[in-house]
């Protein structure tokens, strides 16, 4: 059983608005909890990505199983766990599913069906891996860091927590960018350079590139991080009609708050929306502006 939580990058600007992208990985049978999160920008394993034989090596090694085996109840909670020789009997029926799954999985495999269809039997015993970035993690921590939450699901939201509390953001400067997957430096001068994954300083658009392309193979599981690979997964998703934009959620560019916001006209390229306490968002993103959001055809307008 694997539920983990990874720091990608962790920045804060002048505002003290802190944006964090952690790398998950967990049950796929809580995915659907963490997908009610509206505030988060999230890209995710894909049954359909990732190769049947693959998918199986994986489940057979560490198969994703429940941590508390409760005891039926009415409610949504199950506060009490089996007894020791029920649970042991749980456990086994269970693993006696995974099998089950596993074999049945392997056989549609053979009549050469696609991995979209036979990769969806086992997925109640499969782990995922989920790239996460947001500026919005108390109702979060609010709901699922709770005695209530279910089990597994409270076990991540501890590890989010935990992560974040051991991280120390990095501040940046108005014009700077949150950047998943790609190294940073400062200058001599102060001013932040960003490296690919040799060290080389590139571009902005560069590691816009790569960051995208990492965010976006982890509906895949693997993470291929040159500018040959990012350039074109980039061309694929992000300029293609029509545009799958998810991937460039995730880097978002430190920007001056000084527009007036009585007038829309001056406001920032980016900037969605205000809230009624007077805060500028870009998308899901607070005091930040999300790549996606400067891009004019990441989404379709009715």
């Amino acid at each position: 059983m694997t539920i983990s939580a990874k720091i990608i990058a962790d920045s804060i600007n002048d505002r003290d608005t802190r944006i964090t992208t952690v790398e998950l990985e967990y049950p796929r049978f809580i995915h659907s909890e963490l997908m009610t999160h509206r505030v988060f920008s999230r890209n995710s394993a894909s049954s359909r990505a990732i190769p049947i034989k693959t998918m199986l090596d994986t489940i057979t090694a560490n198969p994703a199983t429940p941590i508390h085996w409760g005891k039926n109840q009415a409610g949504m909670q199950a506060k009490e766990e089996l007894e020791q020789p029920a649970k042991v009997r749980a456990q086994s029926l269970w693993n006696e599913a995974m099998q089950s799954a596993v074999s049945l999985s392997e056989k549609m495999h053979e009549t050469n069906v696609h991995k979209q269809i036979a990769n969806r039997i086992t997925e109640p015993f499969q782990h995922m891996k989920v790239v996460v970035t947001s500026t919005e993690w108390n109702n979060w921590d609010w709901l699922r860091n709770h005695p209530d939450a279910q089990p597994e699901i409270a076990a991540l939201a501890k590890c989010i927590a935990h992560a974040r509390e051991e991280s120390t953001p990095s501040l940046l400067e108005h014009g700077e960018w949150h950047m998943p997957y790609v190294n940073t430096r400062r200058h001599e001068h102060g001013y932040l350079e960003y490296l690919d994954e040799e060290g080389n300083v590139i571009s902005i658009k560069q590691a816009i590139m790569i960051s995208a392309s990492c965010c976006a193979q982890a509906s895949y599981r693997k993470s291929d991080t040159s500018l040959e690979k990012a350039e074109m997964i980039y061309n694929r998703l992000i300029e293609s009609e029509p545009c799958h934009a998810s991937p460039v959620e995730h880097q978002a560019l430190c920007f001056d708050n000084i527009y007036t916001r009585a007038n829309v006209l001056t406001w920032m390229d980016g900037i969605t929306h205000m809230s009624r306490d007077g805060r500028f968002w870009s998308g899901n993103f607070r005091d930040w502006i999300q790549y996606r959001q400067l891009i004019p055809n990441n989404a379709k307008r009715g």
